[in-house]
């Protein structure tokens, strides 16, 4: 009878035993995978970093192929427009010398021309407008100079100052041509700048005399 009696009180300390095993167990495969899974977190957080490093490398080799391209077309472009500057600089004063010998024939005179004369001014005037035609086609075009055109030290030279009826700080008198070849200046007009007061200035003397 006392065996009997102290058997069932011996099981739950089987199963005690048994139960306490299993969580050992349980415990050492958890702390057996956690280094595992601290492994593959590490890593892919490194793979990721690297990803991005490279994307951001992409990026600025990119944007500087981009930026190279732009300046290479801008330095190609300046080249042909630039190319012809100082040839189209040496035929300015053939330009100039066209243009004074045309404007040294009045009216009058042209109308007294002979047959050979006139086809000789008319010659004379073609050779200048295609010597501008070419200069149009490598742009190489004439700096507005023309009376009343806003002053602009970039484009004008000043020679001097002078009462007239146009705006104060505007031409009032072109003495040369000028010149520009895509954004520089080729060679400044000669100018007078114009100190306003013209019409002021003749009422004036007009009133005196």
């Amino acid at each position: 009878m006392s065996e009997d009696t102290q058997t069932p009180e011996n099981e739950p300390e089987a199963v005690d035993t048994q139960d306490a095993a299993e969580n050992a167990q349980a415990d050492a495969a958890a702390s057996e995978a956690a280094p595992e899974i601290d492994e593959k977190d590490a890593r892919i957080a490194e793979l990721e970093a690297e990803r991005n490093a490279l994307k951001d490398q992409l990026v600025r080799n990119l944007a500087d192929m981009e930026n190279l391209r732009k300046r290479t077309e801008k330095q190609v472009a300046e080249s042909r427009i630039y190319a012809v500057e100082k040839f189209a600089s040496d035929l300015l004063s053939v330009s100039d010398n066209m243009s004074r010998a045309l404007s040294t024939i009045t009216d009058d005179a042209k109308a007294d021309l002979s047959e050979q004369g006139k086809g000789l001014l008319a010659g004379i005037e073609m050779t200048q407008k295609e010597l501008h035609t070419a200069f149009a086609r490598n742009g190489v075009v004439a700096v507005d100079a023309a009376p009343g055109a806003s002053f602009d030290p970039n484009f004008h030279q000043a020679i001097t100052q002078v009462p007239s009826d146009q705006p104060s700080g505007t031409v009032a008198e072109t003495f040369q041509s000028g010149w520009k070849i895509g954004d520089r200046t080729l060679r400044a007009a000669m100018v007078a700048v114009s100190s306003g007061g013209g019409a002021q200035a003749k009422t004036d003397t007009s009133e005196n005399a």
